[in-house]
């Protein structure tokens, strides 16, 4: 499917969608809770349904109410099936993964063709020196684990994904002795390792933190059921800023931020460093100069900005360059080779570079078609620069129910002119 996006102009109130990290996050460890546990705000997507489906065949008992989710476990890891399709969900096969190796049966994991092609090969080792015998297909989906893991020392590079990490630290209560976790080379992507760790304390699990990002023991313990609320998602509120920023006009974003850390948040901080002026009360709104002043911006720890940032290129007066954001290339897609090829139809100078993008906008632009690559994100981003630069067609529509599947009509509500 393709759609077709004018030139708008975007006013209203539009509301943020819940956050999706957190909403995996809480229904895994409502799973691995002996009792009943209550998630609120919970974001409905195909990714969140994939772990709601992944918990499932673990033998959670879930329901689903509205935005309100349901959870009963026994605190254990009985596998009532033996696959899990995660379908476009890097963080539900990562972490589904760790789960399986708590368990003596055996479990397939797989997905669909874009998760067919994610690197698995690091969590997997990481896996193995704990006893779980792992196997894939050249270090991707499909894959195969089976534990029972007891716990004890591993170590995994922190390069490829963050979710390796969170994978092992959300699993790592349930063993029999604990697990010691060595972090090899930088960690990527910081702030979600954060978030895994602030919403086990809110289940009630502790970590201890050895060297920040470097080491970690985290003990047998039990997590306990919890009434869980999800704030706002700060990746889909940088794309909702960009949209404010490039085509709105009195645009309000409501977004109910909460005490969780979301290293998404630095999107404030990089368009204030541009010169848009942010208000926040009850909404969150934006004055914006007639130009942005570019700049350079490192996204090593929050590679979900790229594409918001990328876009912003359009109303710049000097080049935006985006670096250290290499493991942008192993998202769903390769997020740097792609956002340089689209964006240069439409006109932007594009130097794309091993670790991100250098963007300069042109004198004039023109109207083209986006391939978005059945990216969620990389399509709502080009929607976005569809309706500033007009007379464009952007490919996939359907891929945003992985992450927000009202973007087209909540848009079109606030006045965007996208027609599927």
């Amino acid at each position: 499917m393709k759609c077709k996006v004018s030139k708008s102009t975007l006013s209203g109130k539009i509301s943020c969608p819940p956050n999706k990290s957190y909403t995996h996050r809480a229904v895994f460890l409502a799973s691995l809770a002996k009792g009943k546990s209550t998630i609120r705000n919970v974001l409905l997507s195909r990714d969140t349904l994939a772990t709601i489906n992944a918990c499932r065949v673990f033998g959670a008992k879930i329901t689903v109410d509205g935005s309100t989710v349901n959870v009963e476990s026994t605190g254990n890891v009985s596998p009532i099936g033996t696959e899990i399709d995660a379908s476009n969900s890097g963080t539900t096969i990562r972490i589904s993964s760790a789960i399986s190796a708590l368990s003596d049966s055996k479990i397939t994991l797989t997905g669909d063709s874009s998760l067919k092609k994610r690197p698995m090969e690091p969590l997997l080792d990481a896996l193995g020196k704990l006893g779980a015998r792992c196997t894939s297909t050249n270090g991707t989906p499909p894959l195969t684990v089976m534990g029972k893991i007891r716990g004890g020392n591993t170590s995994i590079s922190g390069s490829v994904s963050s979710q390796f990490i969170s994978a092992l630290l959300i699993a790592a209560p349930k063993t029999e002795n604990g697990i010691t976790l060595d972090i090899e080379g930088d960690l990527v992507s910081k702030p979600y390792l954060d978030a895994t760790i602030a919403t086990m304390k809110k289940f009630g699990a502790s970590v201890d933190v050895i060297t920040p990002y470097k080491k970690y023991h985290i003990p047998r313990q039990d997590y306990n059921p919890t009434d869980f609320t999800v704030p706002a998602d700060f990746s889909s509120m940088a794309l909702l800023l960009s949209a404010a920023v490039l085509v709105g006009n009195n645009m309000e974003i409501s977004a109910p931020i909460g005490d969780l850390p979301q290293g998404d948040k630095e999107m404030m901080t990089h368009l204030e460093k541009m010169g848009v002026k942010i208000s926040i009360g009850d909404t969150v709104r934006v004055t914006v100069p007639s130009k942005l002043s570019g700049g350079r911006f490192d996204l090593s720890n929050t590679p979900d900005l790229l594409p918001p940032m990328a876009i912003l290129s359009l109303r710049a007066l000097n080049p935006i360059e985006i670096y250290n954001v290499r493991h942008a290339r192993f998202k769903e897609t390769d997020r740097i080779a792609i956002l340089a090829k689209e964006l240069s139809k439409i006109g932007v100078i594009v130097t794309e570079k091993e670790d991100g993008l250098i963007l300069k906008a042109p004198e004039s632009f023109t109207g083209a078609e986006l391939d978005s690559a059945d990216d969620h994100r990389l399509f709502m981003a080009f929607c976005i620069a569809g309706m500033f630069v007009g007379d464009c067609t952007v490919t996939d529509p359907e891929s945003v129910d992985v992450s927000y599947p009202d973007f087209i009509k909540e848009m079109n509500r606030i006045g965007a002119k996208i027609s599927v």
